[in-house]
């Protein structure tokens, strides 16, 4: 497989990337390099290779649960440097 410019541009807009003449030149050099790396994997012979469901054999351990009191909610805004009556106040998120 091959990456030409038409291609580029698309997936460009898709990702929403604005590139410049110079930079879709490197950018295409890159994607062919990639491209053909990953296809020299195919040559390999993997048939007798057993697939990885993950890369460590450690096992995570986690404690069970243990139900209790949780933090009141007047302790937990007490040092807050904005809230409520029953939340935290922060600064509107601009979009």
């Amino acid at each position: 497989m091959k990456i030409d410019k038409h291609l580029l541009r698309k997936v460009a807009h898709m990702a929403r990337l604005e590139l410049e003449e110079k930079e879709e030149e490197a950018m295409l050099q890159d994607l062919n390099k990639i491209i053909a790396w990953v296809e020299k994997l195919d040559e390999l012979d993997t048939k007798d290779v057993q697939p990885l469901t993950t890369i460590s054999l450690e096992k995570n351990v986690l404690r069970e649960d243990q139900p209790q009191v949780s933090l009141p909610k007047e302790r937990g805004l007490k040092n807050a440097p904005r809230k409520d009556t029953d939340y935290f106040r922060v600064p509107k998120i601009k979009t």
